[in-house]
């Protein structure tokens, strides 16, 4: 009970970050002239009375805060409406777009950890091999280089011009773009800590019973100095999500990216609502599943999260 109660307040918080979270994109998206009236009116699909009883039907006149007090007491009753483009049930496309994300963030993640920690560990274990220079050049690169600008890349070299792969709905090259921008963000971060913790003292007595560098790096090192990777998780992951996000538009991959792009297009205002709070409730249980990790790494940070 006493620490559901200090938990409590941390946990309002982040309710209340989702709430300001929707009602500032609420706001954002009506900001931009034009609404899904306008999308029907270019196309030629409705004449000016049509458009008129469309936009009563659809709430668009009512003022701005009485469409946000709609909205939010539906979607608190699990009711996100429906498309204004299709008559979809919101809830229904994003179930169908969201296994698609979880795939590709899950492969993404699963590939740059492996590599990333792969990398750090060789480097410490061998270090006549000279990784140093590759553990430093990744690690840049995925400070300095947008995943969006690698993508374009990498479309003109592999599809455009050597024409290996297909632009459209492929998975290898969003995949290792993305993991390999994971493996840069932990690679560096990973191997210093991997160094500190070989001047600890069961390192000298797993040496001193002649051990291989191998052995001693994988078995005994890299498991007492993985804090520092969830440490970083909440940063990781965060990234991402903008990261597939923009692999989905950028290699029209179905997914929550592809979705809220067409619906920023046509100006469906119900769909981009409930993707961003989607995503936004994604960041808040990262950042809680990253604070308990931390908390039960080390239970000294639990002041920090009270």
């Amino acid at each position: 009970m006493q620490v559901l109660c200090k938990t409590a307040p941390y946990l309002l918080r982040k309710l209340l970050n989702i709430a300001a979270i929707s009602f500032i994109i609420f706001m954002l998206v009506r900001a931009v002239p034009g609404d899904i009236s306008d999308y029907y009116a270019a196309r030629g699909d409705y004449d000016a009375d049509a458009l008129l009883a469309l936009r009563q039907q659809l709430g668009l006149d009512d003022s701005l805060p009485m469409q946000f007090l709609t909205w939010l007491k539906a979607a608190l009753h699990g009711d996100l409406g429906e498309s204004m483009r299709f008559g979809t049930p919101v809830a229904s496309m994003l179930r169908d777009a969201l296994p698609n994300s979880l795939l590709l963030s899950g492969a993404a993640l699963l590939f740059g950890l492996v590599t990333g920690m792969g990398i750090a560990v060789l480097a410490l274990a061998f270090p006549s091999w000279r990784l140093g220079k590759l553990l430093e050049g990744l690690n840049v690169w995925s400070i300095a280089v947008p995943t969006f600008c690698t993508g374009v890349l990498v479309i003109l070299v592999f599809s455009v011009w050597l024409r290996w792969l297909p632009i459209r709905g492929q998975l290898l090259l969003p995949v290792i773009i993305l993991g390999l921008d994971i493996a840069g963000q932990i690679v560096k971060p990973l191997y210093q800590e991997l160094c500190a913790t070989t001047r600890a003292p069961f390192i000298r007595t797993a040496r001193a019973k002649g051990l291989s560098n191998w052995r001693i790096a994988w078995r005994h090192i890299l498991p007492n100095s993985l804090s520092v990777v969830v440490a970083m998780s909440g940063v990781i992951l965060g990234g991402l999500i903008g990261g597939t996000l923009t692999m989905e538009a950028l290699f029209s991959l179905p997914g929550l990216g592809s979705l809220t792009l067409e619906a920023i297009h046509g100006r469906d205002y119900s769909v981009i609502q409930a993707a961003v709070m989607l995503l936004a409730a994604f960041v808040v249980l990262i950042n809680l599943t990253t604070s308990a990790l931390q908390v039960w790494i080390d239970p000294r940070q639990a002041r920090n999260h009270a």
